[in-house]
């Protein structure tokens, strides 16, 4: 017999059934920066002290604290935008966590429906806005569709592929009563073994040993498979490269096999991948390029095999031997034992190759440092002792978030660290997302430390991620890389001779000068301390205090335009 409770039947605001909603999935935070159709909800909070909203003071920057959280919990983010022009501003962030894969829960307040006829300020179309960084998106029409609704969005931000989902709230639907029931959440196994995967053993057996390259995608993190790719990589002795432009660096950058990421023109990949008769590419989207050459990635000679939870991607580009669709752990799992067997009767050549590797990863290490001894000394501090500097006085233990160009080729090479997800990055492309991701990586690894590293022109993107960073008391210290312009566009500049601007020696809207940003006053202004560093012996120490302070802080690099 079914028992109807007194609870079951009562009526609820559409507003306050969310904030329920929220709560049974484990939600923690909400992010966004309020308007008046976002107020319900904000009402609704007060009466949920479990649940903390975490204010960015512009609706990118909310959007890059969601995805920074999500990334670093690994669980669905959730944000609340205001109307069409909070979901306007959040696009390039939202486009972000689209290419990144991020599970998230994007709400936005929409007008009261009874008068959208009369065409009121602050109405637009937001479901048509945000379609295209979505995966769908829908607006709620009633209050009893909430639990469903919301349930749904939960579910699909995380399913494969993942990333972002929308819901259009209307203020008349979140104040309107309901006793429709929450629902409960569903338990959903995403984890799917691939199939073929003995046909995958014989093929990668029978590549002669050294002539397979491996690349750890980002799927390789998104399913928690570290440790599988480096098994993986040890049983075939196999060099292991990242994504050309990640999120992630999922392998262990102190492993010996570790190759460091691919370059992001085809015609450099392609250099790479010739040197072998097969690459093995576990996760989608790995060979992503930036500026078109000649040829593609994939040279004629090289085969390809693949494995990813995202079918979309197998096979899309580049022709493949084998793809086969599954999650990268459990699929791993189970094509490792299939290999080791196989692989058994030349054990002691992988041995050997794994030997080599060794002493070529110390001689490679070697060379780096030396580098980087010999530009100590330069009148201005060079990028990569910058980078060698900063990765000294972060170590292996603090989380980096990543979005200085000037810095990051170098600091991804130079990074020797067994935690596989110390380092992220912003693999969508669209400056203004570090900042505000460090709040949320931050908060989502529980308040722990963390670093961002930023270029003086990305952080004018999404500076105000410096307030709530002091508002929220969160141990995040923030590198500015600045060498007062935008270097990464001049200097492509300087390599096209056939530019006007190169023969003049002109380069509009490159500079960052007159006025120069004064980035310890802009820190100030949002109650952060700060420092300016100008000589290199001065950099680690600067970023050591400003991690052992345990409070929010910059530290301001000037750097060459080398």
């Amino acid at each position: 017999m079914t028992v109807t409770t007194v609870e079951a039947l009562a009526e609820r605001r559409g507003a306050d059934v969310l904030v329920e909603v929220l709560r049974s999935e484990g939600v923690r935070y909400v992010f966004g920066n309020p308007g008046t159709t976002e107020l319900p909800l904000i009402d609704a909070l007060t009466d949920a002290p479990d649940i903390a909203y975490v204010l960015a003071l512009q609706e990118a920057s909310a959007v890059a604290m969601a995805d920074g959280y999500a990334q670093g919990a690994r669980r669905p983010g959730f944000l609340n935008l205001h109307t069409a022009g909070g979901l306007g501003h959040g696009m390039g962030n939202l486009l972000n966590a689209q290419i990144s894969g991020t599970p998230l829960v994007v709400t936005a307040g929409q007008q009261d429906s009874r008068h959208v006829i009369t065409d009121p300020l602050l109405f637009g179309d937001l479901t048509t806005i945000a379609a295209p960084t979505v995966k769908w998106a829908r607006e709620v029409t009633n209050a009893d569709q909430l639990p469903v609704l919301l349930r749904r969005a939960f579910h699909d931000c995380a399913a494969a592929p993942s990333g972002p989902v929308f819901l259009s709230l209307p203020m008349d639907v979140m104040e309107a009563k309901t006793a429709a029931p929450l629902g409960e959440i569903s338990v959903i196994d995403h984890r799917a073994v691939a199939g073929s995967l003995d046909r995958l053993a014989d093929h990668l057996a029978a590549i002669a040993p050294g002539r397979l390259a491996l690349i750890a995608g980002d799927e390789v993190d998104a399913s928690d498979a570290s440790a599988q790719a480096v098994r993986l990589a040890d049983l075939l002795a196999a060099p292991v490269y990242g994504s050309s432009w990640p999120a992630h660096i999922p392998f262990p950058t102190a492993h010996p096999l570790w190759m460091g990421n691919l370059p992001t023109k085809a015609s450099g990949i392609a250099e790479i991948l010739g040197r072998y008769d097969a690459v093995f590419a576990l996760g989608g989207k790995s060979l992503i390029t930036v500026l078109y050459t000649e040829g593609s990635a994939v040279p004629p000679g090289t085969e390809v095999f693949q494995l990813s939870a995202d079918a979309r991607d197998l096979g899309r580009t580049y022709a493949t031997r084998l793809s086969t669709v599954g999650n990268v752990r459990a699929s791993l799992d189970v094509l490792l034992p299939l290999l080791e067997t196989r692989l058994a009767p030349r054990a002691e050549t992988y041995a050997r190759l794994r030997g080599e590797a060794v002493a070529a990863y110390d001689a490679r290490r070697a060379a780096l440092e030396a580098r980087a001894d010999a530009a100590f000394a330069d009148p201005v501090i060079h990028p990569l002792v910058a980078a060698r500097e900063i990765a000294r006085a972060v170590g292996s233990d603090i989380a980096i978030v990543d979005e200085a160009p000037a810095t990051l080729g170098h600091l991804r090479t130079i990074l020797h660290s067994t935690w596989t997800r110390q380092y992220s990055s912003i693999r969508g492309g669209v400056l203004g997302w570090g900042m505000p991701a460090s709040v949320g990586f931050s908060l989502g690894l529980d308040r722990a430390p963390v670093v961002c590293i930023v270029g003086d022109g990305a952080a004018m993107y999404s500076p105000q991620a410096l307030w709530t960073a002091a508002h929220e008391r969160l141990p995040v210290t923030f590198v500015v890389i600045n060498n007062a312009e935008y270097n990464i566009l001049k200097q492509f500049m300087k390599s096209q001779t056939h530019y006007a601007s190169v023969r003049a020696n002109r380069f509009i809207a490159m500079d960052l000068t007159e006025p120069r940003i004064d980035f310890l006053a802009l820190a100030a202004s949002m109650g952060v301390p700060s420092r300016r560093i100008e000589r290199a012996g001065d950099v680690a120490g600067a970023v050591e205090a400003g991690i052992r302070s345990g409070e929010p802080n910059l530290v301001e690099v000037v750097v060459s335009a080398a």
